[in-house]
């Protein structure tokens, strides 16, 4: 997948929001973004940041969206390429840093606790870059001082991560777009991206797994994840994640604490009671806590993409310039302001 165009030298990035520093010297271009998941709303901020006149169409906004269900901690998963994934999830981890340090975003710094059941972690490259260091090994397993059961793991490592807690985040991003000028049209499904009013001269691709029918690409494929939300974990202050079968992952909030999860093959939104019971009591073991009461069930559906992410400018039939940005898998939050801004250098 060719990415084209070059980078637009007069577009300023804001970080905290506002107004940008430099407009753009010709008058806005009108932008449509199809999604209002992370990957819209971020591009929507970045636009109309950048003084575009935005509007962001969708059937669901933010925590209705699939990204509403995520657990949000920054870590490249379940996406491909890795030669186009990784810069952009650590532009993107840069950014996330940044706005750690700006109250009200919902976005925090944690130590993240990789681990494996069964095997030796080969700590990546890119990890160790940003500070990943192996954790004890013990011939019990893994030597640990949070209330982890030890006995659980073989081998891990640590990291410190931006978490988004998305009950905050996504209202931060919705907000800061409109406090951009940017507007948000609600309940709107789109059969065909040449739908979309030909007033807008530029319409983005954020569909996530809807993608699948807006531009029929069987690449797609749904990686469906159940979490269960529970009540704040006093003793856990990190998130804990082993990809090892079954998944199971632990991310504390500001004021609950996400249980996972799933990553199936499968388009089914419905909530499944017994996957729920065996999140419960497999976080519960390796926290070594009694099973915590269920606040909430969500499920998402991760837009997977067999062909890797998509992030490309083409034509629609009637001229008008289109750039997709989808397929990001379990990445989304990851790789939201990396993949953004690239939009906005290809979009010229």
């Amino acid at each position: 997948m060719e990415i084209v165009g070059q980078p637009r030298s007069v577009a300023v990035f804001c970080l905290a929001g506002g107004a940008p520093a430099l407009q753009r010297s010709v008058m806005p271009e009108s932008v449509a973004i199809i999604g209002a998941g992370v990957s819209g709303l971020t591009c929507g901020v970045v636009f109309a940041e950048n003084g575009y006149g935005t509007v962001i169409f969708a059937k669901e906004v933010a925590q209705q969206t699939t990204s509403g269900a995520a657990a949000a901690v920054w870590f490249p998963y379940d996406a491909e390429p890795s030669d186009k994934v990784i810069p952009w999830a650590l532009q993107t981890f840069d950014l996330l840093a940044d706005l750690s340090r700006v109250p009200g975003t919902g976005v925090s710094m944690i130590e993240l606790r990789q681990f494996s059941r069964h095997k030796e972690i080969q700590i990546p490259d890119w990890a160790i870059r940003l500070g990943a260091h192996p954790l004890s090994v013990m011939s019990s397993g893994v030597e640990t001082s949070r209330g982890i059961n030890s006995s659980a793991f073989k081998s891990g490592f640590a990291i410190t991560v931006p978490l988004m807690d998305t009950t905050i985040y996504l209202d931060y991003l919705a907000d800061r777009f409109q406090k951009a000028g940017g507007s948000i049209t609600r309940n709107v499904h789109f059969e065909k991206l040449e739908e979309v009013d030909r007033k807008f001269e530029v319409v983005i691709n954020c569909a996530g797994i809807g993608a699948r029918d807006l531009v029929h690409d069987a690449n797609l494929e749904p990686h469906r994840g159940q979490v269960a939300i529970v009540p704040k974990i006093s003793n856990l202050s990190c998130a804990i994640v082993c990809d090892d079968a079954p998944l199971m992952y632990a991310i504390p909030r500001r004021n609950d604490c996400v249980f996972g999860g799933t990553n199936d093959l499968s388009d089914n939104v419905a909530i499944d009671p017994s996957t729920t019971s065996r999140i419960v009591t497999e976080c519960s073991r390796v926290l070594k806590i009694e099973r915590p009461r269920v606040v909430a069930v969500r499920v998402g559906l991760r837009p997977f993409r067999k062909s890797g992410v998509r992030l490309e400018r083409e034509k629609l039939r009637d001229g008008r310039t289109v750039i997709h940005n989808y397929g990001h898998g379990g990445a989304g939050f990851t790789l939201s302001w990396g993949c953004a801004e690239n939009v906005l250098e290809i979009t010229g």
